[in-house]
């Protein structure tokens, strides 16, 4: 198979998706990172930021700030870059404290030339970590964005707060296009206790998108996050019913390229020496099978170089992280990235 790699701005990418005949595509990657505890050296007093500040338990300098911002550029500019120079068109993020890291990102030098624009709302999360996206204007027009609050409760009654979920609406290069970026609920006192958690935010993903089905069955829509869960738990396989098939998809369902890595053990974060899959990128039929030749989906990707793992020490093997506990490691993230191709027939 024959590739020739040239930009998306209206021009061509030729590749053969059969092994009958070659065709020229546009191409776009959309992908997730969960970036691990982007926090600025600010003590923000309605937040719990303390540990994140030069005189906290991480003793979190500017210069380690820098360093941060430098790894995480790093990556974002190298993926999906195999198919498309520009990278990312749009890139969901979690685990941000506000919109000033977003900024600092956003110009830093690695990345500054795709002029990324931000969407960030600040969401109820104790410690202050929000989601947000990313997106080059020239691929993405955004008509519409909100936060969606993800209303659970402890046994007593108390409102548990976590982040919201952000819903945004747009065009992808001319296609409607809707992008749910997530965060769930951790799994703090077992996989199995919070699980209700989960389900409750998965079910508030699956309400919005259900109205944007009934209104056009082949809506286009993803679905993308930190849902601290695998493919195959409730939360995306039964209340997202989220397929690991593209043949067991039917109209206005959904499918879930990562399934396939996770089923052949690959994750992308580890917990007491297994691996887990909660970073997942989740698709509707309308872009499997687009009804209008528009964007359709090419492949899923868990982006993992050599890189990014970690070489030394107890957590060997495992994603190269920024601290492990209170200790400076100097990685970049405790959880590897993942993103998927959309291509367009010209």
């Amino acid at each position: 198979m024959r590739i020739i790699f040239l930009t998306f701005s209206f021009l061509f990418l030729q590749f053969s998706l059969t092994a009958q005949a070659k065709q020229s595509y546009r191409v776009g990657a959309i992908g997730f990172y969960n970036v691990e505890n982007l926090f600025d050296t600010d003590d923000d007093p309605k937040i719990r930021d303390e540990e994140f500040t030069p005189k906290g338990s991480r003793n979190w300098t500017t210069e380690l700030y820098q360093t941060k911002l430098d790894n995480l550029a790093k990556v974002v500019s190298e993926m999906a870059t195999d198919l498309t120079p520009d990278g990312i068109s749009l890139l969901g993020v979690a685990e941000v404290e506000n919109r000033r890291v977003l900024e600092d990102f956003v110009l830093h030098p690695s990345v500054k030339s795709r002029k990324y624009e931000i969407i960030h709302f600040d969401s109820p999360d104790r410690r202050g970590i929000d989601v947000a996206l990313l997106y080059q204007p020239k691929y993405f027009k955004v008509q519409s964005a909100r936060a969606v609050a993800v209303k659970i409760y402890e046994d007593n009654g108390d409102r548990k707060f976590t982040r919201d979920v952000l819903f945004v609406s747009g065009l992808f290069d001319g296609d409607p296009l809707h992008v749910f970026v997530n965060h769930w609920p951790s799994r703090s006192g077992g996989a199995a206790a919070s699980q209700a958690y989960r389900n409750a935010a998965a079910m508030e993903v699956k309400v919005l998108s259900d109205s944007l089905m009934k209104a056009n069955p082949k809506s286009k829509i993803v679905i993308m996050g930190d849902l601290n869960d695998d493919p195959s738990s409730a939360s995306v396989k039964k209340i997202l019913n989220a397929k690991a098939k593209t043949k067991a998809v039917k109209p206005a369902g959904f499918f879930n390229p990562m399934y396939s890595f996770f089923k052949k053990g690959i994750g992308t974060l580890a917990y007491r020496d297994a691996w887990n899959l909660f970073d997942q990128i989740i698709i509707s039929e309308g872009l499997l099978n687009s009804p209008d030749d528009g964007y359709r989906f090419y492949k899923a990707q868990v982006y993992s170089p050599k890189y990014l793992y970690q070489k030394t020490g107890h957590f060997r093997g495992y994603p190269f992280r920024s601290f492990g506990g209170n200790t400076y490691l100097g990685g970049y993230s405790d959880h590897f990235p993942v993103y998927i191709f959309l291509v367009k027939s010209i």
